[in-house]
């Protein structure tokens, strides 16, 4: 039997095939025209998922390729390429054809233009809000804690130094492992600090216990790391159980804002990040009355050399909910408002590129163990977040500061030489005590 087909039906379906080609056509200059624009230097080639290919950029440098697999994903980064990209790089609706993704950022990031103009806007609307999303109190600043840091502790020993430093190091040589740089990093700081026999130590944020133990094992002080993380108090408890009683650090799961005092010397490391914008003033008024009035304290953390910003919406809804990397301008106006004296300030710049570096390298080397422990989304979400951290170092504007505070003048040496002298009295220390420095972690 024959089936007739009214004319008008096979026109309308042909027309509707047309439409939907142009449709297609359209979408694929939309998206070479905004791209075009944005990547202006480098040499990146895209691939829609209808299969037009287009190449931006000055033709300069390591050539990268990239393939979207669905036009969906090509909306999503056209309407929000802050957090889409990292989002569709995840759900693997974005596939790398030439590089990494680290080399795909390297050039994404490397641009005249921070943001691409079509996303401004956007921008600007999350930096009106920005209050609400960084807002800390006790209860949700322990909920964010553990979002991050009470993930399995395998995975931290995935690709962390073997005494789990999850902060930048500091390479004295560029040949430095990773381990002799973290273990640089303990060093530069405790010069610093001018830790002494004696002294009662907090350190705010302790981790797995690291730094902590390397203070109480370069002198006779009274250390109390505190954190909000189940998984790391656990195991800094550990690690502090197998130390001489005489020598152990104690490890409490505090808030900074409940902790008694006073203490001589005060040391934060890579947990400002985590105060929120609205809290800086309690921080620091927190610490200048659990510091002794002839005590130190030593600030380190990420920071932006430009002014005040927001966090990647990327990174805060994956990684670090509630976090925030402060602007130079922000801390110091805080601190100065506490009324603590600023007495010394150092920008490590490309020390946290280096140290992303490392750990993304060795993430990737055991990436079938990570993703034993989750799955393969979770493994591209890792790299991708390591990958666009370090480029953040290396080609955007952020530095890693650490910031000497005393409560008054006359406290700390008048020239910076004591610091080497410091470093070179604490290596030898570490020589003589380095079986216990070197305890792992684990």
């Amino acid at each position: 039997m024959r089936t007739r087909v009214h004319a008008g039906q096979r026109w309308t379906r042909t027309s509707g095939a047309r439409l939907i080609d142009r449709w297609v056509v359209a979408m694929d200059r939309v998206l070479q025209f905004f791209l075009s624009r944005y990547i202006r230097r480098g040499t990146m080639t895209v691939t829609t998922a209808s299969g037009f290919r287009f190449t931006c950029g000055d033709g300069t440098g390591q050539a990268v390729a990239l393939r979207f697999v669905t036009r969906a994903a090509e909306r999503q980064v056209l309407l929000d390429p802050e957090m889409a990209f990292g989002e569709v790089y995840t759900e693997g609706t974005l596939i790398v054809e030439q590089g990494s993704i680290a080399d795909v950022l390297a050039v994404a990031l490397d641009q005249p233009d921070m943001i691409p103009r079509w996303a401004k806007l956007q921008w600007w609307l999350r930096y009106l809000v920005r209050n609400i999303t960084q807002f800390n109190p006790r209860s949700r600043s322990k909920n964010n804690v553990a979002r991050h840091y009470d993930l399995d502790g395998k995975l931290y020993s995935l690709f962390l130094d073997s005494d789990k430093q999850y902060s930048c190091a500091y390479f004295e040589t560029p040949e430095a492992s990773l381990d002799d740089a973290q273990l640089a990093k303990k060093r530069h700081l405790a010069a610093k600090l001018l830790v002494a026999n004696g002294q009662r130590i907090l350190d705010i944020g302790s981790g797995w216990g690291g730094l902590a133990l390397y203070l109480a094992d370069i002198a006779s002080t009274q250390v109390t790391g505190i954190t909000l993380s189940r998984e790391q108090f656990e195991v800094s408890q550990a690690r502090a159980s197998e130390r001489p009683r005489t020598n152990a650090p104690t490890f409490l799961m505090q808030d900074y804002r409940d902790i008694p005092g006073p203490f001589d010397r005060i040391i934060s490391v890579g947990m400002f990040e985590h105060v929120g914008i609205d809290h800086y003033d309690t921080f620091f008024k927190r610490c200048a009355e659990l510091l002794t009035d002839d005590g130190v304290m030593m600030l380190h953390s990420i920071g932006r050399s430009e002014g005040p910003g927001i966090t990647n919406p990327w990174i805060a809804k994956y990684i670090f909910p509630g976090g925030y990397i402060p602007a130079l301008s922000e801390a110091l106006a805080a601190i100065e408002r506490a009324g603590l004296l600023v007495c010394d300030i150092e920008i490590l710049r490309l020390h946290y590129a280096e140290t992303l570096k490392a750990w993304r390298e060795r993430f990737l080397a055991r990436r079938e163990e990570a993703a034993a422990l989750y799955d393969e989304r979770f493994v591209r979400m890792w790299e991708f977040y390591l990958a666009a951290s370090e480029m953040s170092f290396r080609k955007q504007n952020l530095m890693n500061i650490q910031i000497q505070i005393t409560k008054r003048q006359g406290i700390v040496p008048i020239t910076r030489d004591y610091i080497m002298h410091e470093e070179a009295r604490l290596r030898g220390i570490e020589r003589r005590s380095r079986p216990r420095l070197q305890i792992a972690g684990e």
